[in-house]
Parts: C-alpha cells; structure tokens; sequence
C-alpha cells in the first residue's frame, strides 16, 4: 500500500477492498444506508496499532460506542470464491487500549495459525473494529438455501443473545425457511421464540435488499439491541452454491398444465442439459409428430411445446396435449389424463372441440397412424444397424455423426410413442368400460379396475419380462455351483461380473448372452451420461448379488383368464400387443441412446484430449448448439458447464407435485411432507393382483435399491428398466406416480405382483422397515405397524 505503518480508515471512508472483504461489505451496506455499527478498520495490522489506531478507539469510547468487537478482515476473506469463514479469530467485549492491542494481536496471529493454513488462507491480516450490538437476538439469513441450492428460498437462523453461540454450536437455533416472497416453508422454533413475524421480514427485505445490489446470493450476520434495532454486522457472497438450478428451464407457457407422470417414469430424476437437448428432444418431436398426424398441427415446431425441461427435470406439457382431444373422437379430456396421469386432472381445461366432421376425419387419420405401427417397428433393427459405433479422432466429423444418430433416435422415439398410443387407448377405454358395467350391477369403480388388471394380465413375449427371465437363468446357473456362488457374492460387484463374463463357464455363457441382447438397457437408460449395464458392471452385479442372496418370495402362478369374446375380448388382446409393441420400442430407443451416449462420451475425450475441457464428462453439461461452438474453437463455456455440474446433484434432489398449472416449482422439503403425511392408508390405482403383506424398503434412487431384501416390498418414486431384476425378489410394488401401463405395471401384472401406482405420497408416506398390506386389486396400501 506505499505506507509504513498501518492505515487506518472509518468503515464509512472505504470505497475498495484494500480493508479486506469484511471491512469492503459493511462499507457497502452503509452505502446501502443499512444500519451498521460505527467502526473503523486497520489495513495491514501486523504491527503494534499506532497513535492513529488509538485516536479513532478514543473517539468510539467518547462517543458511548465501546465496547467493540475486533475481527479479521484478511485478504480474500468474503470474498467471491472463498469466505474462509471461522478461520480466523473475532475478540469480543474490548473496553479498554490495552485489550484493544492485545485482541489485534490475536487476529493478526491466527492468519498463521494452523486451521487457517489447512484451508489455503494467507496474506495480509486487516482487522475490524466495530461497536459490539448490546444483543437481544443475533443470527445469520442466506439470501438462497445453500443446502439445496435453491436461490428462490431464504434462511434464517437466529438465538438469543450474540450470535457467537450460533457460530460455535453452544445455542440451539430457531431456523427458518422462507420464499423469496416472505411465504414461510418451514419454522423450527423452540419454546420461545427467537423473531418476531416483523423481525423476520424486516431480515428478508434487507438481506434481499443487499443481494440485489451484489447481484449474488449472500450469507449475512445481523443482531438486534435491547431497543429493537436492527443492525447488519457481516455480508459475504456464498461461497458453496451451484450453478442456478433453473438456468437451463425452457419458456413456460402461462397458464398451461405441465406434469412429471409418464415422462417421470421414461425419464426419472434431474438430467444434464445434454440429455434434455437430445432424449427430451426426441420425445418432443415425437409427441408433436402425433398431433401433426392427427390433423390438430400443422408441422413440427422447434419452440419445444410438449416437453418442459424445469430445474433439470422433465415434464409434458398437458394443456399442448389436449389439442387431440378437441380434434378427434372419443377422446376427451378425462381420458387423456388419465392415460398420461393415471387420474383425472381436474386442473386441465380442453380447448373447444372442432367441428364433428374435422373431428371425424382427424380420428380416421391418426387411428390409422397409430394402428399402422407394426410395420416401422419391424423396420427398426435395420435402421438401428445403418448407426455403428462412433470413433475417429475429428471432433467436427465425430458431432455430424451424432447429429445423424439424433435424427434416428427422433425416429425411433416417434415409432415407440405410436406403439405406446395404441397401447394406452385400448387399456383406457377397457376400464372405462368396465368400471361403468360395475357401477350398473352395483359393484364399486374398484371391482371394475380389478377386473380390468385381470384381463390384461397375460401378455407374452414382452421385452421385460424377457429380460428378467434371462437375468434369472443366469442367477439359476450360477446357483447350482456353490464355489462360483461364494466367489461371485464375496467379490465387489463390478469384479464379479466382469469374472463371469470372461468364466467359460455355463453361467459365464449366459451372461453374455444377456448382455449381448440387452447390455444396451439400465437405469435411466435414456440419459446420455448414465451408462448402460454393459457399461455399468458394479450396477448390474450389485442386482445381481441381491438375485443370488436368497430365494424369490413364492408368487401367485394362477394362470389369468383368457380374454373375453367380443369387444372387451379385442380392447384386451390389442392392449396386451400393445404392452408387447411398447416394450420392444422402448428398448430400441434405449439401444440408440446407448450408442449415442457412447458417442458423445467418445467426444469429451477427444475434446478432453485436445484441452478444450478439463475432463470427457464435462461433455454433457453443454446442450447441442454449445457443443458446436466449442468444437469450432469456442472454450469460454467451460465455466458455465462446471457450474451445471455442481448443480445436478442439487438438481436430483428436488421433489415436484405430479401436476403444476404455470411453471413447476419444487415442492416443500420431502422431510416436513413426511412428518404431515403419515396415514393409516396410502391409496392409489390398483395395477397388478393379489394381496400380500411384506416389510417395506423406501428407495429413491436405483442405488437405494441395493438394499433391498428379497420379500420386501417396493415403494419407489417410479420404475424404470434398470428396476427391472428387482421384480424377481420382491414381494410387491408401490409407486408414487404411473399408470396402469406403464412399466412397473405391466412388469408386476407378468410377474404376479401385487402392484399399486399413482399414489402420489407413498414414498414420503412410507418409511423403510413399516410392516404393510398391498391390496393390488383396490389400489390400497395398509400401516399394519411402524417400528
């Protein structure tokens, strides 16, 4: 700084950092004309405070504003990539010269001291003096929740007394959550209360008013006197936030319905924004290829109308859905809910229908459309063939390659959501039929949803089920050797199973005959950065140890009822086809994004390779028209990716309700849901037969699901195919969301599990270890007792 000795300034003086980052922050907050106590701070206070430090202490003294608090105010403390918060030393109470000397001694001392040097600080040591609050209550508010990342919530805790006994653990603080808008979320408070409902808005808007002018989220202290005063004491940006957890979202349409059923169970969890930009892409073209087929659109649009991608998760747009229902016949509103929701939406409002004879020649089109499937199905495994694996060094060849295998994954997706179409309509219309001959003889809607579970019960040949089948020879050849069983329970999973594939043994074979027909499948099989099980062997081998553990629970094998004769007869085969169809195009659609995911992994190497990104994962954290630029030589959005990263764990831990009019917004933390929610009963769509009573397993996650034992019963947010090989062990399923055709359901139905989807709250409902009766032919879930 050009001087001798230290420099010493009034806090209101200070216009730059050369105080340090605490000294810098209460100086704009006075600027902000925020209350702030009097103070001055010490630039460089290495050595003995001079005459000028004690002059300026006399004059607080004199002024009634002593004692006062002396605090680090380091190089680079607060600031925007650290806080080093709590490293270095804070002397409160100082009354006197002496103590004053003494206190800047200690602050300038821990700048060497040994937790400051394990967290990277360094430099010179400013320091603080500030009249210390006579404090009634004191406390810090996050300007976002810096637990999950959310920058639309706001935290404040607060104690009773200085906030030093917050800082160090000795007090239990209340804690509050708050919207941006002052909407409490949550409020833990003790006996007596620490805040005011004024008080705490009297936070909120300061704090708010001091992030503005940052334009960051901010971490702040306050503490309010004896009086009822206000005072702010320390203002930091935080430090540990991602990325925006929204900054990806597309345009919300005001108004429209948007939803995470169906979507949820091809698409569960948060994605990077690669997945959105190629799988939710697919699917949007899809949907909106329907609808130009069925004469309610004219072509496709690249505005995204049928996929919402919010906070990294995936929702159909229902209100662009409803545009069928208003164009064709014996589609209505209820039914189109009900067959993407699993219920009927009563916040879904149908636009007018068109007139009988547009109606009734959009109807004859987009039947025809959809029945017509059978023969693009058939064409798939040539065109999935024309598609090899990627490779080449040429980043620019490598990404015209994949934009290729974009175009045959819009394809592919569009040929599975005719063959889904076909499916859907005819299970819809058979409950419906039979619900209402039920409620005729005096039977309940459940009876008719029994029977109709019955009837599509059955179907053969279908790609799941087949697959579990497969798994389960390979656990059965492995079983009837002890040692190789012993051998591949006592490995790591991942070893196991790489052991196996190269054993040439019988089980070996098998394995290997497994994964060539489906290693392209798994958990969340349609994001580009989750790997396919012949890619992921510690995934695979972890189900697989669980398969081999202990025997399956006995199942129900009564054979079901044939189908009817008649209509009911037809609407049940062609569902049954229909789930057959469904499965087989999902799985192809699986089998192009296994090559694609490969592809683009392939990429971030080479980019990686080249130095135009840190590492290949870093890939799908850019969408598609990013990546070009940066294969053209554009690097500066490798920052943006990294902080996208850090936010998807954030991301994935967000919970939304099933339906949202206008943008969806992430619900209240699933731990205030739980504690509100637990019921005697948990009720929702009956999907597969038969009652039984079973210990329950919570698993949010596939990796949660490792814990599962065999006889448990399920209770997942949704499945997908990577759940599948559990369906072996288990003794029955809940979801929260699904219908009757969706994949859990149509797995359970073969396997002859009890199964119930559509719940909503079973998940939060529920707790791992509750003893429960699933009655899979009413759709209910019974506590018979809780640990």
């Amino acid at each position: 700084m050009g001087t001798t000795g230290p420099v010493v300034a009034d806090l209101g003086d200070i216009t730059d950092d050369s105080f340090g980052g605490k000294a810098s922050g209460l100086a704009a907050l006075m600027r902000l004309g925020l209350p702030v106590p009097p103070g001055f701070a010490i630039a460089d206070a290495a050595a003995v405070p001079a005459a000028a430090v004690m002059a300026r202490f006399s004059r607080m003294r004199a002024a009634g504003s002593t004692p006062v608090a002396v605090r680090s105010s380091a190089a680079g403390e607060d600031g925007a990539e650290l806080s080093f918060a709590g490293q270095y030393e804070t002397v409160l109470g100082v009354g006197t010269e002496r103590d004053l000397v003494a206190a800047v001694h200690r602050c300038v001392a821990s700048a060497d001291s040994a937790r400051a040097a394990r967290y990277g600080a360094g430099g010179a040591m400013h320091v603080v003096v500030q009249q210390l609050v006579d404090a009634a209550a004191a406390g810090v508010v996050f300007t976002a929740d810096p637990v999950s990342g959310r920058r639309d919530l706001l935290v404040i805790d607060a104690v009773h007394g200085l906030g030093e006994s917050l800082v160090d653990g000795s007090a239990r603080s209340d804690h509050h959550v708050l919207t941006a808008a002052g909407t409490p979320v949550t409020s833990e408070v003790g006996a007596n209360p620490v805040l005011t409902a004024d008080q705490l808005t009297a936070i909120r808007v300061g704090a708010q008013r001091a992030a503005a002018h940052w334009g960051r989220p901010l971490d702040l202290e306050w503490a309010i006197d004896r009086a009822g005063t206000l005072w702010w004491l320390q203002a930091r940006p935080i430090t540990t936030l991602p990325g925006e957890l929204d900054e990806m979202d597309t345009p919300v349409a005001a108004g429209h319905v948007y939803t995470r059923c169906n979507i949820g169970e091809m698409m569960p969890g948060a994605f990077c924004p690669l997945t959105a930009d190629v799988s939710g892409h697919a699917i949007d073209y899809a949907m909106q290829m329907v609808q130009v087929a069925g004469g309610v659109q004219r072509g496709y649009e690249e505005r995204w109308p049928q996929v919402g991608y919010f906070y990294g998760h995936m929702f159909l747009n229902l209100t662009e859905g409803t545009a069928l229902s208003s164009g064709i016949l014996g589609n209505s509103r209820e039914q189109f809910s009900l067959s993407v929701c699993g219920r009927v939406v009563e916040e879904l409002e149908a636009a007018p229908p068109k007139p009988f004879g547009q109606r009734l020649r959009n109807t004859v089109r987009l039947s025809a459309f959809t029945l017509s499937v059978g023969p693009a199905i058939r064409r798939l495994p040539a065109e999935i063939d024309g598609f090899p694996p990627i490779s080449g060094r040429d980043p620019r060849v490598i990404l015209a390659r994949l934009e290729a295998g974009v175009e045959l994954y819009r394809r592919v997706t569009l040929t599975h959501v005719r063959s889904s179409s076909r499916a859907a309509v005819a299970a819809n219309i058979l409950e419906e039929r039979l619900i209402r001959a039920a409620v005729r003889r005096g039977a309940s809607e459940a009876d008719g949803r029994a029977e109709a579970i019955r009837l599509l019960a059955g179907a053969t040949e279908v790609e799941s089920v087949v697959m579990v089948e497969q798994l389960t020879g390979v656990i059965t050849l492995l079983a009837a050797d002890p040692a190789a069983t012993a051998g591949f329970l006592a490995a790591a999973p991942a070893e196991a199973v790489e052991r196996l594939v190269a054993a040439d043994t019988p089980a070996g074979a098998a394995l290997r005959g497994f994964l060539e027909r489906h290693g392209h499948r798994g958990y969340r099989e349609l994001c580009m950065r989750d790997p396919s099980w012949a890619d992921d062997p510690d995934g695979l081998g972890s189900m697989m140890q669980i398969m081999l553990r202990a025997p399956a629970p006995d199942r129900d094998d009564t054979a079901a009822p044939g189908p009817r004769r008649g209509a009911l007869g037809l609407l049940a085969r062609l569902a049954q086809g229909g789930a057959r169809g469904r499965e087989e195009t999902k799985s192809r659609m699986a089998q192009v994004a296994h090559r694609l995911k490969r592809g683009y992994r392939h990429l971030g190497a080479v980019l990686s390779e080249r130095g135009d990104l840190p590492d290949a994962d870093l890939v799908f954290f850019l969408d598609r028209a990013e990546l070009a630029r940066l294969v053209a030589g554009d690097t500066a959005l490798v920052a943006r990716a990294e902080q996208r990263r850090r936010a998807l764990p954030f991301q994935a831990a967000l919970h939304f309700a099933d339906v949202s009019v206008g943008r969806p917004e992430p619900a209240l933390p699933r731990a205030a849901v739980a504690v509100s929610r637990v019921a005697a009963e948990v009720v929702g769509r009956p999907a597969g037969r038969g009652v039984v009573e079973g210990t329950v397993r919570v698993a949010q996650s596939i990796v949660e699901a490792r814990e599962l034992r065999p006889g448990e019963v399920l209770v997942a947010p949704v499945t997908d195919v990577g759940w599948t090989p559990y369906f072996a062990v288990i003794a029955a399923l809940v979801t929260d969301i699904g219908s009757s055709v969706s994949h859990g359901a149509v797995v359970a139905r073969e396997y002859g599990l009890p199964c119930v989807v559509n719940t909503l709250v079973a998940t939060t409902a529920l707790r791992t270890g509750d003893r429960v009766r699933v009655d899979g032919d009413r759709g209910v879930v019974t506590l018979i007792s809780r640990p």
